[in-house]
């Protein structure tokens, strides 16, 4: 199984969102890291249709046939899940009403009859509210304009996780949740993604560091870098810095270099963590880069911005 990018570019008015992207994915997880602005949620609404691309192609292998998407149309569909970054649920819809109608718009079942569709339509229902922690005996019945943030962003990656997809693509899977859900989340996304492709589009670079396959880095819609976070991470090495220095200097070390984490205690000392080709102070202590530390590297003019 394998999606093909094929140089797919998109403008709107005089503005390039996408410029001749070109990526192949097979089974595993991929991430999308890349400000705002950069071309992830283009490119991501293009995959799955509900936009078109001004030039290039998606193409779909499948069991030995490759074939456009496109003219593809309702058969790849079928094939996708789709949690986008802003989730539409209406709000006096229950929880449990949701799922069934995304399961009626996909057309789960369909080569069932009536009792059997019925039947691993409420399975499959009660499977996935389970997977994103959902599944109290309340939050069934519960509307969707009562549930917290973090509950509607559950419900959405479990509605886009009907109907067993092929190609899963998730815009900011664990936005709104808490530390144990996201780490539930990501664990949830880990396990299915053996025979799946995955595409994340995340801001939470800590979300993908240890279960991306592959990482492309996006600004203003090219491609400046990928690779597995190894690869990119090593780019940086002996060059993420620790250093403590007084909570008066701190505002000037920002000045001179990307400061990736700041701590302190209870003295007047702070411990910074910095980018830096060189030591900042000659008792600077080298430690190891994270895919965090790399982000800003590659982007902290534009998030600073």
């Amino acid at each position: 199984m394998k999606l093909s990018i094929n140089g797919i570019s998109k403008s709107y008015g005089k503005k390039c969102a996408l410029a001749c992207f070109n990526a192949e994915f097979e089974p595993g997880i991929y991430a999308l890291l890349g400000p705002n602005g950069s071309g992830k949620s283009t490119l991501m609404n293009i995959i799955v249709g509900n936009l078109s691309a001004d030039s290039g192609n998606i193409t779909f292998e499948c069991d030995g046939e490759t074939e456009d998407t496109l003219k593809m149309g309702a058969v790849f569909r079928k094939k996708l899940g789709f949690m986008p970054q802003y989730p539409g649920m209406y709000p006096n819809f229950t929880v449990g009403r949701f799922m069934w109608y995304m399961a009626a718009l996909k057309n789960i079942g369909a080569e069932l009859g009536r009792k059997e569709r019925r039947e691993y339509i409420s399975s499959e229902v009660s499977r996935l509210l389970s997977a994103v922690e959902l599944d109290d005996a309340d939050v069934y019945g519960r509307k969707i304009g009562a549930l917290s943030g973090g509950m509607k962003q559950r419900l959405a990656l479990a509605q886009a996780m009907l109907g067993d997809p092929s190609v899963i693509i998730l815009d900011e899977p664990t936005a709104g949740l808490d530390p144990k859900q996201r780490i539930s989340i990501r664990n949830y996304i880990s396990k299915i993604a053996f025979d799946k492709i995955v595409i994340i589009a995340t801001h939470v670079v800590s979300d993908i560091e240890y279960i991306a396959k592959d990482v492309i880095m996006l600004k203003k819609g090219l491609i400046i870098d990928s690779g597995t976070p190894r690869e990119l991470t090593s780019k940086i090495e002996g060059k993420v810095w620790q250093i403590d220095v007084h909570e008066s200097e701190v505002e000037k070390v920002g000045e001179e270099c990307s400061v990736t984490g700041i701590s302190k205690d209870e003295s007047d000392i702070a411990r910074l963590r910095v980018i830096s080709e060189t030591p900042p102070t000659c008792d600077s202590i080298n430690v190891l880069p994270t895919l965090e530390d790399y982000y800003l590297y590659v982007f902290g003019d534009d998030i600073q911005r």
